[in-house]
């Protein structure tokens, strides 16, 4: 039997189904879920202090390249709109092999941890020159976060009318066998599972309808979740209308993708009637705000569809379109453009993390974690709250407004992670040193 117990907790904000927010507390993690919850609480075990720190449940990202990590601020895709970021990157991207990708996903899963991520999915779909999903399931092993890698793919290349190169696509037959070799491998559909697989063809402009509607049978034959990207940008509604003759909302209902086992990322250009379908069938969506600002793409409409009831969740994207993985800079993000788009008070800093921590969880088909209450998964994130960023802070669960925006603790299924402000799983310098040199390289080539 393994305990931590956290004294003392200056605020925790628990996300339970009572929104309650326990001054003083304390909190008992017992093999891996949260076993107790009050005040005056011994332990024989590890105790952390936290008279100084606001306890939150960990923080969710439901969509990631994590591959992108090593391309960032690259020259020519700086300024581009989508699909020209895309094409300006693809060529690069076709050079990574499974060191990238096995790197790469360090740096990036070890940035999200530093800013309270304890869960994260990830969407890769390319795998050139012998890459496989595993290389970035082992990384996220090592660094011990929990973990939603999916199967992406594209099939659709440049010589058949799609924008990725005819070298980064595969076979659609082949597709389809190495998602059932990854998920009979890898996917453990268990209560707190540390690693869950899902299905995820890249997008409507780089596979085909048949892969779309063969991608859902099989996803739901295993069980599994189903992931893509949708109406991200004006571009991408164009290109629905122009190929297949409606809206992007109408193509994933028609091949079967939507469901509460599918989320989609970005939504951006979602309309009225498309807002309604997800809400009415429960479907997940990936909100990317920093990705979105700075691909030019637009504000998602979260408080229309928060307001229906459409899940949502944060994701901070690949680090090539948006340059940082920090989560709840991301949550931040998402409340400031919420109150650019429908005034100052279109969503609170408490709502803001609510929708980084619980609401990710529900995206995911992860209602064990999310929140803290007893039963629950011991994924919880602390903030040193007598740091700079907060001082003079009235109200310390106004975190996303005041700070600060990197973690003091982390702890994932029980287990420190983070500890001081420093990851306790990985040499992060020598993983550092790594990825510069693989950049580095990168350049060279180009």
């Amino acid at each position: 039997m393994t305990e931590i117990l956290i004294r003392d907790a200056q605020l925790a904000l628990t996300m339970d189904d009572q929104a309650r927010e326990l001054a003083g507390c304390d909190i008992r993690l017992r093999d891996g879920v949260i076993a107790e919850i009050g005040q005056g609480l011994r332990s024989s075990g590890q105790v952390i202090l936290a008279s100084k720190c606001l306890v939150t449940p960990g923080l969710v990202n439901t969509h990631h390249h994590l591959y992108q990590t090593l391309t960032r601020a690259v020259p020519g895709g700086q300024d581009a709109l989508l699909f020209g970021w895309l094409q300006t990157l693809y060529p690069i991207w076709a050079g990574f092999g499974p060191e990238e990708m096995f790197t790469s996903a360090q740096i990036g899963l070890a940035e999200l941890m530093l800013s309270g991520c304890t869960m994260s999915s990830d969407h890769l779909y390319l795998y050139p020159n012998g890459s496989r999903l595993e290389d970035t399931i082992h990384a996220a092993g090592e660094l011990g976060i929990r973990f939603h890698p999916t199967r992406g793919a594209m099939s659709i290349g440049e010589s058949d009318g799609g924008l990725p190169p005819d070298s980064l696509v595969e076979r659609e037959q082949a597709i389809l066998e190495d998602c059932i070799r990854v998920i009979d491998a890898f996917h453990d559909p268990r209560e707190g599972a540390m690693v869950r697989v899902g299905v995820a063809p890249c997008s409507p402009f780089s596979v085909s309808r048949e892969l779309m509607r063969d991608a859902a049978l099989l996803a739901r034959d295993k069980g599994v979740m189903m992931h893509t990207h949708l109406a991200e940008n004006d571009e991408d509604i164009a290109y629905s209308l122009e190929k297949f003759g409606c809206r992007p909302g109408q193509y994933a209902e028609d091949l079967g993708w939507v469901g509460d086992d599918v989320w989609h990322a970005h939504c951006v250009k979602l309309d009225g009637q498309e807002i309604d379908l997800f809400a009415r069938t429960k479907t997940g969506v990936a909100h990317c705000p920093c990705s979105n600002c700075r691909l030019g793409s637009g504000i998602a409409p979260v408080r229309q569809m928060r307001d229906q009831g459409v899940k949502i969740g944060y994701g901070v994207d690949g680090s090539a379109s948006n340059d940082s993985g920090n989560l709840a800079a991301e949550a931040r993000q998402a409340m400031l453009m919420q109150r650019v788009a429908n005034g100052a008070d279109a969503m609170s800093a408490r709502e803001a993390l609510y929708i980084g921590t619980r609401g990710g969880a529900e995206v995911l088909g992860r209602d064990e974690c999310g929140q803290i209450a007893v039963g629950k998964r011991a994924d919880l994130a602390l903030w040193d709250m007598s740091t700079i960023e907060a001082a003079g802070s009235w109200d310390p669960a106004a975190l996303l407004l005041a700070g600060p925006m990197k973690v003091k603790h982390l702890l994932v299924e029980g287990r420190h992670v983070v500890k001081d402000g420093q990851i306790t799983t990985i040499d992060l310098e020598k993983a550092i040193v790594k990825q510069n040199q693989l950049a580095h390289s990168l350049r060279e080539k180009i």
